[in-house]
């Protein structure tokens, strides 16, 4: 995002949807299918037009801004199949098999240094995947020192240094390890602690192998520690996600996120191993919803917005209410005003003014490197009505409000004027008291947090030439 775009505004702390402002009827009627926007515009909107070229030239230019770099690293392997899973990823159980993959992705880590100055700090390092933790220590350590010898990694306190991990396969030795690689935050894919659930997601996983890294993490002193949770799963109610929920309390992590299951057999296969009959209704999942927020807010989270929740201390927690939360394809992030380096299959990078993606095809990411070339396939160079337009959406889902006149300031434009038809399209939401309007300021009320999606819908051109069927659904 340009210079001009990046001022941050100080916001009021804000209230977390309470048992009042549950309306069932109105959340049923605005439950549709629409974007997460980790992204504006979103993945659908990229195009094979855009080529490697324009990402070098893309990288190339940011250097100007000299802005810190996010570095995202995918790794898909996995030992075995979650059957609700719909990440990219690859089942074996023979970790040699990751070896050309990371000579691959060195190679991908030059080309794109090649073009980069990278005297930037590396403010935040992600792994996701796939299980990251799939790697033998001696690989995640080869991996490191290649991101270090190609782009210079920090060892500074407020650096953002996370790792998704897979209790079934981690133990207090990679925790051990993981820290002193520089990893400083930890994401445990936990999903339910109910054993009939678990057996039916093909992911058995007790609450020891969960609470015994938890225990070891707080003793290492990890920053933060972040546990995933999913609604919507088979065999799930209420009352059983109720009980997961409360033991999730008790370990007391630092953030949740409790991602809605969006079951779309036709384009994810695992999930074709899932009884559709046995997935809670439309109505229990709201239940579920409900409750979730009820307890957790109860407990002393922060509902941050969508599926994230932090405690109040908690750095997400901290960048919202001063403003300077970012949303970017991990979820919502602290470290604002990065450019994201994505590295591997399927990964995206946000650089200056683009998104360039690479092939989720393991074979043709390898072809295209075994070319001397980047892999990028398609991406999207933003105009200035996109820059705008990202810059009020992002606004939205992480302050829960747009003002109107800062972005006049930011922006060089009338935004009310710029807006109107957005503004008239938004008045029925108004009425129905998902947001409130006080003069150039735009709120969501707490019903209107839970609908955020829809909220920012509006904003979105490209939108209406997209097919639904591509989105989850909001609630």
């Amino acid at each position: 995002m340009p210079a001009h775009a990046t001022a941050a505004v100080s916001h009021p702390t804000l209230a977390a949807p309470s048992a009042t402002a549950w309306d069932e009827a109105l959340l049923r009627r605005y439950d549709k299918s629409g974007p997460r926007y980790t992204s504006y515009p979103t993945a659908l909107a990229f195009n094979e037009q855009f080529t490697a070229d324009d990402f070098t030239q893309a990288l190339e230019r940011s250097n100007q801004s000299q802005r810190p770099l996010s570095l995202y690293v995918h790794v898909p392997f996995c030992r075995k199949i979650c059957f609700y899973c719909a990440c990219n990823k690859i089942a074996t159980k023979n970790t040699q098999l990751a070896e050309p993959y990371l000579s691959r992705l060195d190679r991908e880590m030059v080309l794109t240094a090649r073009h980069l100055d990278t005297k930037r700090p590396v403010q935040q390092l992600h792994w996701g995947g796939g299980t990251p933790t799939f790697l033998s220590l001696a690989q995640m350590s080869d991996l490191i020192d290649r991101l270090d010898a190609r782009f210079g990694l920090s060892m500074s306190p407020d650096r953002d240094y996370a790792i998704e991990i897979d209790p079934r396969e981690a133990d207090v030795f990679t925790l051990r390890h993981l820290q002193s690689l520089g990893f400083n935050r930890l994401s445990l894919g936990v999903q339910d602690l109910n054993p009939q659930v678990q057996k039916a997601i093909n992911r058995v996983q007790p609450r020891v192998l969960t609470e015994t890294l938890m225990d070891e993490a707080h003793r290492l002193s990890f920053r933060s520690l972040n546990l995933d949770l999913i609604y919507g799963l088979p065999f799930q109610t209420e009352q059983s996600f109720a009980d997961t929920l409360q033991q999730v309390i008790e370990l007391n992590p630092a953030r949740l996120s409790v991602f809605n299951y969006a079951h779309m057999p036709t384009r994810f296969a695992p999930q074709r191993r899932i009884n559709e009959e046995d997935l809670p209704s439309a109505d229990e999942k709201l239940a579920i919803l409900h409750t979730t927020i009820e307890m957790l807010t109860s407990a002393g989270y922060v509902h941050i917005g969508m599926d994230h929740f932090a405690r109040p201390d908690d750095s997400l927690a901290v960048a919202q209410r001063n403003g300077s939360l970012q949303r970017n394809f991990q979820g919502y992030s602290s470290h604002a005003q990065c450019d994201l380096i994505g590295l591997g299959v399927s990964a995206i990078s946000r650089v200056d003014d683009v998104y360039a993606q690479n092939p989720t095809s393991l074979e043709h990411f390898e072809a295209a490197l075994d070319q001397g070339r980047l892999a990028t396939v398609k991406g999207l160079r933003l105009n200035q009505d996109d820059l705008i337009r990202r810059d009020v959406i992002e606004r939205l889902m992480c302050d829960m409000r747009i003002d109107l006149a800062a972005v006049s300031q930011r922006w060089g434009i009338d935004a009310a004027d710029y807006f109107s038809p957005v503004l008239e399209q938004l008045h029925a939401a108004e009425q129905d008291g998902l947001l409130i309007r006080d003069g150039l300021s735009l709120s969501a009320t707490p019903t209107g947090r839970l609908l955020i999606r829809h909220l920012a819908m509006a904003f979105d051109t490209h939108l209406p030439s997209q097919s639904s069927q591509r989105y989850s659904k909001i609630m």
